[in-house]
């Protein structure tokens, strides 16, 4: 869908290059895409990547899956015919190629287009945004659709950068390194690291798993459809509905341990050590035993992780890297010899002001406005950032359901925003401080009587303890709140009318 030609002629008066800028098009940019599409708000997407897909066109590792059912991991609005329960990388990374050529996205994409600021004018109410290659754009609004995961983060390790084999991070796999053979040290026992385990067992001559801290792995249902179990979900919208609100709701129950008690975790807890049992070897079982309360860290699902440690070529060691060699890792005063060293140690999240330049009034920083912990208003606005919205924002993260109905909400509510903006023809839309700051107050109460709080470290938490990532309540709850868009919640500037240059002058007197 192109940009109507009064919209375009209107851009080109006010020497904008659209309304609106995304910033990024992963999942999160083309739901906001989509949404303004249909709200009839003409914008521009710019994307780092040669393709649309954000996470899924770059975590390429073998492995590589998604440990949200199928049926959840997807736009509400736009199903699609899942080959199993748990698509893997390639599956979800066609389907959102399929959804940008659906809807005609690509003719705004501008790809290879690396953002490194966006900085607000105060004196004309809109914002510019900077690229690495010099080239700048200007728009009304601007979105961040930048998404959490994407900033590889490296471990801070004594002689990180002495080894002289083969590294890489899983988000930046290296598919022309021949691994058959290889002495290969995978660092971390995260998301990623329980599904690349398996694959290096395949291949390594020796593998060795460097484990800091156990995670609770529970078995996952992971199975592939039969044709007539396809063929019924793509035909037939009642039996799609059904099976996607079935599986919808019984993700929510368990947010129930996350957030209301965490002493329902128990229950969970029993699977897991069930599915301990899989590991044949009692010290090595002892030692992925976790002993924090589930939840604490990222729950993880994997069939094939725990059997991996059966394989005489397998070897588990905790404790934590103490340092990297020339040619090892060493760990517990002990030297393990390897050929390359695989880092699976995710995402830096929490830090995300200090990866992105962004100045909003009288040239207040994010770093600033950011010193004491990420916040938004509903994840989304911030103030003394006007005409500025985030998605997957603070507190917007999930670790029960899927982020996909996340975005969608915030989508929706930012759509309808810029629609209350055009029909009252207002300069500037900015979040209240008040609004905001009771919305963090919120957020950091339900937040002390969570999982999250029950004594582990993780990346949930910044360096001084609070959740600003994930929402600490049912995500139905979160759509609750932006289902409408509130205008009392914000302050607006309304557009000047344009005046002849007699009537400008006349109106300075």
């Amino acid at each position: 869908m192109s940009q109507p030609a009064t919209q375009v002629l209107a851009n080109t008066a006010t020497g904008l290059d659209a309304s609106v800028l995304i910033i990024g098009a992963g999942f999160s940019g083309m739901a906001m895409a989509i949404a303004l599409q249909k709200a009839g708000v003409d914008f521009i997407m710019l994307e780092k990547g040669s393709d649309v897909g954000g996470t899924w066109r770059d975590n390429v590792y073998p492995g590589a899956a998604c440990d949200v059912p199928s049926h959840m991991y997807c736009y509400s609005f736009e199903p699609n015919r899942w080959s199993r329960s748990f698509a893997a990388q390639p599956e979800i990374f066609d389907y959102t190629k399929n959804v940008a050529q659906k809807y005609q996205l690509y003719p705004h994409v501008r790809f290879n287009v690396e953002v490194t600021g966006a900085h607000y004018n105060d004196d004309n109410c809109t914002w510019q945004v900077d690229t690495a290659s010099g080239q700048q754009f200007r728009a009304r609004t601007v979105v961040s659709a930048r998404g959490a995961l994407h900033i590889p983060s490296y471990p801070n390790i004594k002689g990180l950068h002495d080894f002289k084999g083969v590294t890489m991070h899983s988000a930046k796999w290296d598919h022309s390194v021949d691994l058959q053979g290889k002495r290969i040290a995978v660092i971390g026992t995260g998301a990623s690291a329980i599904q690349v385990v398996p694959e290096m067992a395949k291949v390594a001559s020796e593998l060795y798993v460097f484990q800091r801290t156990p995670a609770w792995v529970l078995p996952k249902a992971d199975f592939a459809f039969k044709e007539e179990t396809k063929d019924k979900y793509e035909k037939s919208l009642l039996a799609r509905k059904w099976y996607r609100n079935k599986i919808y709701w019984i993700l929510e129950a368990s947010a129930a341990g996350f957030v209301i008690d965490p002493r329902i975790m128990k229950y969970g807890q029993k699977l897991a050590y069930k599915n301990l049992q899989r590991v044949k070897d009692e010290t090595t079982r002892a030692a992925l035993t976790p002993n924090y309360t589930m939840g604490c860290k990222r729950v993880l699902l994997s069939n094939n992780y725990y059997p991996a440690f059966n394989q005489d070529n397998v070897r588990l060691v905790g404790g934590g890297v103490t340092e990297i060699t020339e040619n090892s890792v060493k760990a517990n005063g002990q030297d393990y010899p390897v050929d390359v060293i695989i880092y699976c140690t995710g995402f830096d999240v929490t830090n995300q002001a200090n990866q992105f330049d962004i100045t909003g009034k009288h040239g207040k920083s994010i770093q600033t406005h950011w010193k004491n912990g990420m916040h938004a208003y509903l994840g989304i606005s911030s103030y003394d950032f006007p005409n500025a919205f985030f998605l997957l924002g603070p507190n917007t993260g999930l670790g029960h359901n899927s982020i996909i109905f996340m975005i969608e909400s915030q989508a929706s509510y930012i759509a309808q925003a810029l629609k209350y903006m055009k029909k009252h023809k207002l300069n500037t839309l900015e979040v209240k401080q008040e609004a905001e700051d009771g919305f963090v107050r919120e957020m950091q109460k339900q937040s002390d009587k969570s999982v999250w709080k029950s004594g582990c470290n993780s990346w949930y938490l910044d360096e001084t303890g609070r959740n600003t990532t994930l929402w600490p309540s049912f995500t139905f709850m979160y759509w609750l709140k932006t289902r409408s868009f509130d205008p009392s919640r914000y302050t607006s500037e309304k557009k000047l009318p344009r005046l002849n240059p007699i009537k400008r002058l006349l109106a300075k007197v």
